[in-house]
């Protein structure tokens, strides 16, 4: 791989690293049944402090563009998931979560003309098989409405990352972050005032707990993840947030003591190998031709053009502009 690209991926797995982290902060440290205030007890003070960084409030379209994206990517997502954890068990939800990689890559196709590799679907396949065998999810009774809930969840989620990087080109990612929070807080607010009441009392460890979380695991996730949007294509972004639920159960083993046994190294080094497939860069052949096409649907650098007076001398002498200017070297 190259040094930027490395660099690029590098960055990008913060996000879903730092959201692995959240799992073991939330179960030891946030007070239970407020998940819809934690919520917005994580994104809106995350939301307002990058904003004071940045300086720099949406205008224009981006005023709705942010509450559409904020309420898929925060809000909605958010909401889906607390329905999902209370109605699925944590193994199946991360399951159902982790076909996301595969999502991205299909929204990215259809909405940004990003076509996948084949090996990049392959890498995303063998990673969500990890992902499987790693979380062991029960066969027993499984609620429709907890399925439908965690697959809105990552439908909404992908669908809102792709809108980000379709629109947010000349936005940066750290600003991008600070308005999607804001809003798709505020979608939440209503929320949880109508069926969790009153925010929860904190303590001292709920304290330090949304701290982190507020400050690594969401503000600086977010911008890590929207500039790996901006600087990778939405496949590659897909095959990075598979280290979500492995970090998730790593930090358990670590930290908690939770269960580690064959499964779960199996699924993880099946997970690591789908994640290491499905970023191998193309070779530069094949971006070349990828430059080409995009050429082909209007996004080449203009013609160079020339200068007044070369034009007009070219006219007196009766040769066409597009003459004087000579041949265009092959790219």
């Amino acid at each position: 791989m190259e040094a930027k690209w490395f660099r690029w991926i590098a960055i990008t797995a913060i996000a879903p690293i730092a959201w692995g982290s959240t799992y073991f902060v939330t179960r030891h440290l946030l007070p239970p049944d407020a998940a819809l205030w934690g919520a917005v007890i994580r994104s809106l003070p995350a939301g307002i402090l990058v904003l004071l960084i940045m300086r720099r409030l949406p205008t224009g379209s981006w005023w709705w563009k942010s509450l559409v994206t904020g309420t898929l990517t925060v809000g909605g997502l958010n909401v889906l998931v607390y329905i999902a954890a209370q109605r699925l068990d944590s193994s199946l939800a991360a399951t159902l979560m982790s076909t996301s990689a595969a999502a991205l890559m299909l929204m990215s196709w259809m909405l940004l003309k990003q076509r996948p590799r084949l090996v990049a679907a392959g890498g995303a396949a063998l990673g969500m098989l990890g992902v499987v065998v790693m979380m062991e999810p029960s066969t027993g009774r499984v609620d429709v409405w907890g399925v439908v809930a965690s697959i809105g969840a990552m439908l909404a989620s992908s669908l809102g990352f792709v809108l980000t990087a379709r629109w947010g080109k000349d936005v940066p990612p750290l600003t991008m972050a600070g308005w999607q929070l804001v809003a798709g807080s505020l979608v939440v607010v209503p929320v949880a005032v109508i069926v969790e009441g009153a925010p929860p009392a904190l303590d001292g460890g709920a304290i330090l707990g949304f701290a982190y979380i507020i400050v690594i695991a969401t503000a600086v996730a977010y911008a890590a993840w929207f500039t790996g949007l901006r600087r990778l294509p939405g496949a590659a972004v897909g095959m990075v947030g598979l280290l979500n639920p492995v970090t998730g159960v790593l930090l358990g083993v670590a930290l908690a003591g939770e269960r580690f046994g064959m499964p779960q190294a199996t699924g993880i080094l099946l997970v690591i190998a789908g994640v290491l497939l499905g970023l191998v860069r193309p070779p530069a052949a094949g971006r070349r031709a990828a430059g080409r096409r995009a050429e082909l649907h209007g996004s080449a650098a203009p013609r160079p053009r020339i200068g007044r007076f070369a034009g007009a001398a070219a006219r007196i002498r009766g040769v066409s502009p597009a003459k004087a200017r000579g041949p265009v070297p092959n790219s």
